[in-house]
């Protein structure tokens, strides 16, 4: 069928778009977002194939999630491993390194969609987010990733309110960027760094806490210690643990600081 881009104003439904584009590829993180535009897909019988590409950048309860809301869905997930640390761009984190890195990414699948016989990539951008901000959205409108969510108009917490009636466990699931993003900008990427960070995560994991950050600080990656930010509500209850998590984080940093203002992204 031809694909159809909807023109300058026009807002299509869904159901509409993927009756127009019933055989396409999706780039799946097992977020809300894509985790909704799944479901969506494979309820008014498209031919939808997710895709996870899985990187050092993505923790590993982020593919189980993924693996997890698509066999709810009834949807199988091909898992694509890609060292994106071999990108010298990405590693040495300019400021618009989500370019470069989203770039590198959606090629991988665009070559393993054609493989497969897939025309059309697709991914979970909403209606709620600043395009304006996110230099990855230059890398997906270069290589032709199409956006359903917003091109339907479909905001953030309107995908938690249809995923949450449709019985979707990501429904209210915390945002999650990449751990990546934990890095300064300019301090160049290492796996010994992510890994760092990824378990200091866990340890706030295993204590109950949510929607968090740890944020490297330092100038070098010799010279780093890390940053908590967490809600403002869950901040007292992290002082009462503030021996023992300290402890534990301090495994992997050398100085542990608390974002006192708590976090407000």
């Amino acid at each position: 069928m031809t694909q159809r881009k909807k023109t300058e104003g026009e807002i299509i439904t869904l159901e509409q778009f993927f009756k127009e584009n019933k055989k396409c590829a999706l780039g799946f993180s097992g977020g809300v977002d894509s985790s909704y535009l799944l479901y969506t897909g494979n309820k008014y019988g498209a031919k939808i194939k997710a895709y996870f590409v899985k990187t050092a950048f993505q923790p590993d309860f982020e593919l189980r999630d993924a693996r997890k809301i698509a066999e709810n869905i009834g949807v199988e997930i091909t898992v694509i491993k890609k060292n994106i640390l071999d990108n010298a761009e990405v590693i040495s984190n300019p400021s618009d390194r989500c370019y470069f890195c989203k770039r590198s990414i959606f090629t991988t699948l665009h070559s393993q969609a054609v493989a497969d016989g897939i025309p059309l990539i697709i991914d979970g951008t909403n209606a709620s987010d600043d395009i304006s901000d996110r230099p990855g959205m230059k890398a997906l409108n270069e290589l032709s990733v199409r956006s359903p969510l917003r091109e339907c108009g479909i905001t953030k917490d309107e995908i938690r309110c249809l995923s949450k009636e449709a019985g979707l466990f990501t429904w209210d699931k915390p945002a999650y960027a990449c751990l990546a993003t934990r890095v300064p900008t300019g301090m160049t990427i290492t796996h010994e760094l992510l890994q760092k960070v990824e378990k200091a995560e866990d340890v706030l994991f295993s204590y109950g806490f949510s929607d968090f950050r740890v944020r490297v600080v330092g100038n070098s990656s010799n010279n780093i210690c890390t940053k908590l930010q967490l809600p403002k509500e869950q901040i007292n209850n992290l002082i009462e643990k503030r021996q023992e998590i300290v402890k534990a984080i301090k495994l992997f940093f050398p100085s542990v600081l608390l974002d006192l203002e708590g976090r407000n992204e």
